[in-house]
């Protein structure tokens, strides 16, 4: 609770001219591996392993393992469904959709009679965060509102000239204050401002909804390289560009659960509006070492992914039934309209944090049985500083810009931590069919909270003559939270959401 206190301190005192908050950071920064169809079976473990073009965008020395080119393609569908608790009421909503896994193509110059025995260069891209989810919380609230956020905004900010105050808070209060859902409050001869106060009566009940559908994605273009000394030692580097792409629109509305029909106040609505977009680039860098034909040893490192001049297009759109409080009919009032039509436009930098995985593999070779079965068996463990995500802003010598990301970064030491994620899997080979399995755990980057996703996985495989074609099933299961507001000096009740849903991966390659 601490920290959730230190970002309405830090956030809600600065006036509100930003988009941003904790909660950005972690979604581009908490992400599984996602690649090929047979890297996703056996878990998306693959620091060690090598000879598998996921390798691009895991640890790009295990590139030095080829001896061939060839060229691969994978897509597929997602199937998400998600279960919300909030005030002990749960809720259910689901999303489904299309996506692409690690595709593209390498080529590699063996040189068997050098000390130097391949070189491989890959150029590839991959999903590396998909952003669509679509999720629905309800429940019945009798301590807190939404609404008292705008009064919040307003006494921090000192605001006694309620005419200012229509106007000087496009994105928040002021809307609030144009629909008559927050009202200025008078001494007894009303000379003299001495707050303000909600229509929104919690002490009456009120039900509160939360509808979020989120689209978009993180796509990755990598250009990569690999080479093997003596089949020993292999060494590798890559270079990635990342696209993001986020969209997000919520609609939170709060109603009168006393069933009054006079106390001045049915409903209100808040619809929010969010799109960000953002090109960045990091470089990762590997190594496997091989003691022995059957033992592999990996690790890999990737920089802090770099957004320069990321942007956010925001608006919020404020929506009162006040049962004729104010005037008759509903209100409406939309930031644009205060803002001569135009959307909160914001820019800044953000790093994502750095990454480090150590992996191991045995390989079994060929056996006396069932036409020279072969396999592996293949394990990472993965190092993530979520606390090290950080915003910037864009101009150094702007003070209210550069104070606000110094608050928001310190609330993100404040509510996040590191953590590690374990990945495990492995192959069984049979003539010219495999079969996998696997599963991977990515801890919990949050100090206060709970919150934590696994997978399962499973898959098969055919290759022969040059074509290879795989096909995987993923099962996920992950626990997180939702902050449908936060608020300075009352509880703040999260939802929890829970999404269980698959993925059917298939890719299909061809040696040249």
């Amino acid at each position: 609770m601490k920290a959730i206190y230190l970002i309405a301190i830090g956030l809600v005192a600065i006036p509100k001219i930003y988009a941003q908050e904790p909660a950005d950071a972690l979604r581009y920064s908490w992400l599984t591996q996602n690649g090929t169809a047979r890297n996703q079976a056996i878990g998306g473990a693959g620091v060690s392993l090598g000879g598998e073009f996921s390798s691009l965008f895991i640890n790009p020395a295990g590139l030095g393992f080829y001896k061939t080119s060839e060229f691969v393609l994978t897509p597929g569908y997602s199937l998400k469904n998600f279960n919300s608790t909030y005030k002990s009421n749960s809720e259910k909503s689901n999303d489904n959709n299309f996506n692409l896994g690690a595709s593209g193509l390498l080529i590699s110059s063996p040189t068997p009679d050098r000390p130097v025995r391949s070189f491989t260069f890959a150029i590839g891209v991959n999903r590396i965060a998909d952003f669509n989810k679509n999720i629905y919380y309800k429940g019945n609230n009798s301590t807190s509102s939404y609404s008292e956020k705008y009064l919040e905004e307003l006494i921090n900010d000192n605001a006694t000239d309620p005419n200012q105050a229509l106007q000087n808070y496009p994105y928040g209060s002021s809307e609030a204050l144009q629909t008559y859902l927050i009202n200025p409050t008078y001494n007894s001869d009303s000379s003299q401002v001495t707050g303000y106060s909600s229509v929104a009566n919690p002490t009456y009940g009120l039900i509160q909804e939360n509808t979020i559908h989120t689209s978009g994605g993180i796509t990755q273009f990598s250009l990569g390289c690999g080479l093997s000394l003596k089949d020993k030692w292999f060494f590798g580097g890559g270079l990635n560009f990342t696209f993001l792409n986020y969209y997000r629109d919520a609609q939170y509305k709060e109603s009168d659960a006393s069933g009054n029909a006079n106390n001045n106040f049915n409903y209100f609505e808040v619809n929010e509006t969010l799109h960000t977009n953002a090109i960045g680039g990091n470089i990762n860098l590997g190594a496997i070492y091989k003691p022995s034909e059957d033992v592999r040893l990996g690790l890999s490192f990737q920089i802090p992914t770099n957004y320069e001049s990321a942007k956010d297009d925001y608006n919020v759109t404020v929506i009162t039934d006040l049962e004729g409080y104010g005037g008759a009919g509903i209100k409406q009032q939309s930031a644009t309209d205060l803002n001569n039509g135009q959307l909160l436009e914001s820019k800044y930098n953000l790093n994502t944090p750095l990454k480090i995985a150590a992996g191991a593999s045995y390989v079994f070779h060929d056996a006396a049985d069932v036409k020279n079965q072969k396999g592996f068996i293949t394990a990472d463990v993965e190092y993530v500083n979520y606390k090290g995500a950080n915003f910037k802003a864009i101009d150094n010598t702007d003070a209210v810009s550069k104070d606000y990301y110094t608050s928001l970064n310190h609330a993100i030491d404040n509510i996040y931590k590191n953590a590690f994620n374990a990945r495990i899997g492995g192959e069984l080979k049979f003539n010219t069919y495999m079969l996998r399995l696997g599963g991977a755990y990515y801890g919990n980057p949050y100090k206060n909270e709970n919150a934590n996703l696994y997978k399962m996985s499973g898959g098969v495989g055919y290759r022969n003559k040059g074509i290879f074609i795989d096909l995987t099933y993923v099962y996920t299961l992950s626990k997180d939270i939702h902050y449908p507001y936060l608020l300075q000096d009352k509880p703040n009740i999260p939802a929890t959401i829970k999404n269980t849903g698959g993925n059917i991966i298939a890719t299909i390659g061809f040696k040249i």
